[in-house]
């Protein structure tokens, strides 16, 4: 089992969802990732909302994880589709975003990922659908 250490180093070189947009790995395991995020100036809409896209890159984010924790393994995991519903606005101060496998086939799998802040809001429901590749070897 790699360490969370290990998991968020192989994942820094995904830099707009960690660089530009902050979003910080909490917990991993294979079909399972917790992340956050402390929205700031960068991540709100002209409404002073958090935009919508910052929602979907967290899910997206934690799936990626969640899906690829073997990240030096022969098989890839991107996402095919992904549906967002969002709940409601955010009020507290932190987002959390949790994915976990629900089917986990050989050629696809989907995850169900959701979106809450500090004070329990539930934000957004996000379905995905991956598609496994076999990734070249060197």
């Amino acid at each position: 089992m790699k360490t969370l250490e290990q998991v968020r180093e192989n994942f820094s070189h995904d830099v707009y969802a960690s660089g530009t947009t902050g979003i910080y790995i909490q917990y991993a395991k294979p079909g399972h990732c917790v992340v956050t995020l402390t929205p700031d100036e960068r991540h709100f809409n002209a409404l002073g909302q958090v935009m919508g896209a910052v929602y979907n890159t967290m899910a997206d984010f934690a799936f990626a994880v969640a899906s690829n924790y073997e990240f030096d393994g022969p098989v890839g995991v991107v996402t095919l589709d992904s549906n967002i519903r969002f709940l409601n606005p955010m009020k507290g101060t932190i987002l959390m975003g949790a994915a976990n496998v629900i089917r986990d086939g050989s050629r696809t799998c989907f995850y169900q990922a959701e979106i809450t802040d500090d004070l329990g809001t539930k934000i957004a429901s996000v379905s995905i659908t991956g598609s496994k590749f076999i990734k070249k070897q060197p």
